[in-house]
């Protein structure tokens, strides 16, 4: 008989009946307290060479519906490697089809990334003699929010990620950037410390992380729609970052995150904010076309419509910080599907994709350094 469970780390779903493998069904759990529900993680035991139809029957009440076409279920035996499955989305159900090669198999939104393994890379990265580690604070969960510092240049470039916890692709794209930061004999990011001081909080949300949240973090706060209201009782994670930057400055901002429904990297710029300019402007497009020339996974087609100029929301990350410091400050969402710009069928868009994004991003930040200011 199969067994399916999420009571692991970052986990979730509810089984709603399980008697029949031919008609497995499923709903995703929502936000402890937000409505919000997308992510879903779950591990079927006692399941080899046998043919699982798993139905997730809330699917077209989550929060972002359109996310479901042409979307297809990640699934692994070991959380390393990744794969897809066949997916069909009718209007209502997501349905899951498969016939696992092993007894145990995980099956997830997204290539998974649970805070143990958050933690474990942490302590992989914290030794490296290029890197200074501090703790900004708590959350609420009382878990430490990690906070890197390198470089001891002029110009100062924030780095943060996963605001938002069920978006993992910005976990592996920010393990990707860290670990080409902390290469020793990397030239390239040599002269970038000498003319940058880099700060990086490489995971906003961890309690929503390990609660196996989408959007919100244990308070039930979108902390990307925190950033202007931000208090410590309820988005502690937004108010010790935003106190760190109001200490250093900023001249270049950069959030990672991943987007449900369009199948492609992009960057969303802090236009529409009351004091965007031409510069503003320049700069945006300087990065954009570097990182298109970079990376073969990104593109400028794509992406977010822009906000009526004087319009754009200040509690969001970018559009605050851009705001504040009239600075150089960007979104990269990456996609829950595959990037449709170079396709990849098997793994579609994959923890190593992100993890060399995140290492493209690092490149065209050293060739625009100069110009932040």
């Amino acid at each position: 008989m199969i067994r399916i469970s999420d009571d692991f780390d970052h986990g979730n779903i509810h089984c709603v009946d399980t008697s029949d493998q031919s008609n497995i069904q499923l709903e995703i759990k929502s936000d402890g307290k937000a409505d919000f529900f997308q992510w879903f993680f779950f591990r079927v035991e006692g399941c080899a060479d046998q043919s699982l139809k798993m139905s997730i029957l809330n699917a077209h009440k989550s929060s972002y519906p359109p996310g479901w076409s042409g979307y297809r279920t990640v699934a692994s035996y070991d959380q390393e490697y990744w794969f897809r499955v066949d997916t069909s989305y009718d209007g209502k159900a997501l349905t899951i089809e498969h016939t696992p090669e092993q007894d145990t198999i995980y099956y997830a939104y997204f290539a998974a990334y649970p805070t143990v393994r958050y933690r474990e890379f942490i302590e992989t990265i914290k030794p490296s003699p290029l890197l200074t580690h501090d703790v900004l604070g708590k959350t609420l969960d009382g878990q430490d929010i990690d906070y890197f510092r390198t470089g001891d240049g002029p110009r100062v470039m924030w780095i943060i990620a996963r605001q938002h916890p069920g978006e993992d692709m910005a976990s592996w794209w920010i393990e990707g950037f860290l670990r080409q930061l902390t290469d020793p004999n990397d030239e390239m990011v040599a002269e970038l410390k000498q003319k940058a001081t880099l700060h990086i909080v490489p995971c906003m949300n961890l309690d929503g992380a390990k609660r196996g949240h989408l959007r919100t973090n244990a308070a039930g706060i979108d902390l990307n729609r925190a950033w202007q209201n931000t208090t410590e009782d309820k988005s502690p994670e937004v108010f010790f970052a935003r106190e760190a930057m109001q200490k250093s400055g900023v001249d270049f901002f950069l959030d990672g995150h991943g987007d449900e429904a369009l199948p492609n990297n992009f960057l969303d710029s802090g236009k529409g904010i009351p004091s965007w300019t031409d510069q503003h402007e320049k700069r945006f497009d300087r990065y954009s076309e570097l990182l298109l020339t970079t990376s073969k996974d990104f593109q400028t087609v794509v992406g977010y419509p822009t906000a009526a100029p004087g319009k754009a929301n200040l509690n969001i990350a970018t559009n605050y910080v851009a705001e504040t410091w009239d600075c150089l400050a960007m979104t990269l969402e990456m996609p829950f599907k595959d990037a449709d710009v170079n396709p990849e069928p098997t793994q579609a868009w994959s923890p190593e994709r992100c993890r060399q994004l995140g290492k493209d991003n690092l490149k065209v930040m050293a060739q625009i350094v100069d110009d932040l200011r």
